[in-house]
């Protein structure tokens, strides 16, 4: 499967706006397209530069930038059909979360209880982990996993990012982490709305940029939470998960998110979907 990338340098052959289509799965011409911000997302115009110093997870943050969040821009060149499908996404969307979530949840419960057992027996504290997050539009709430850290030393803001090797991690919470099955809770807030299957993943405020606040970093960081954040997403299959110390990285992180937001589609999201089992569940790079 290909995605299209459009490109708003004028090319004779193909009209007035020249389309080139590259395979969202081939990293190396992914990211060369990517790196240049001609063709990405919507940009908002309007942006705050300071970070976030508190948030209130029983409702909508109160931060200016999350003001300036731009609407999810057309795809160029979209007939009647493209409209229509346009016009029907939400609705298949969610109604693709919501049977995909409770099947998940019921075909796992086996698991769910091993996983909780085995936490249960091997270290201190409570078996979920709450932590408060970023939502749709800035919606914070509180997104579940197994708890992977020992209590005393885990950090609930979630603004000292896990490391390879990160000593605050338990023996279970290891493999967890390696096979992403630290994240299967979330189905749960796939089920209540508060997530999708496919998404941008939810950063927790005052996430951390190459050491800066991710909203002074980049100043289109705030587009990415125009849709529902995601279990997965279309920068986790192509490698750009885990730590964002590194300026390329994080950068990448964004890019992906936005070119999700601007591209996206059912058959996008089962196409991340199947590569997440099979890059994740299968041999996982989570640490």
């Amino acid at each position: 499967m290909v995605h299209e990338v459009f490109d708003r340098e004028r090319d004779p052959s193909q009209g007035k706006r020249g389309i080139r289509r590259i395979p969202f799965f081939s990293r190396s011409l992914a990211e060369r397209n990517l790196m240049s911000d001609r063709h990405l997302g919507p940009v908002s115009l309007a942006r705050a530069g300071s970070s976030v110093a508190s948030a209130d997870p029983r409702g909508t943050l109160s931060h200016p930038a999350f003001a300036g969040i731009a609407p999810a821009a057309d795809v160029p060149g979209v007939g009647s059909r493209g409209r229509l499908r346009q016009a029907l996404r939400p609705a298949v969307k969610r109604g693709l979360d919501v049977v995909g979530s409770a099947a998940g949840l019921a075909l796992l419960s086996p698991l769910f209880l091993g996983i909780a057992a085995a936490i249960k027996l091997t270290s201190d504290g409570p078996v979920i982990f709450r932590q408060a997050r970023y939502g749709r539009n800035g919606e914070l709430f509180y997104a579940l996993k197994f708890r992977s850290m020992y209590v005393a030393t885990q950090d609930a803001s979630g603004v000292a990012q896990t490391r390879k090797n990160d000593p605050r991690i338990t023996p279970v919470g290891r493999f967890l982490r390696r096979s992403n099955f630290d994240e299967l809770p979330q189905l749960w807030n796939v089920l209540k709305g508060d997530m999708s299957l496919v998404g941008p993943r939810p950063h927790v405020p005052g996430m951390l940029a190459a050491g800066v606040p991710y909203e002074e970093f980049d100043t289109r960081y705030m587009d990415r939470h125009q849709v529902r954040p995601g279990i997965t997403g279309l920068a986790q299959v192509n490698g750009f998960r885990g730590e964002t110390t590194e300026e390329y990285h994080a950068r990448m992180r964004v890019n992906y998110d936005l070119e999700y937001i601007r591209t996206q589609s059912t058959r996008l999201d089962i196409k991340i979907l199947l590569q997440t089992v099979v890059k994740e569940f299968t041999r996982g790079s989570g640490y």
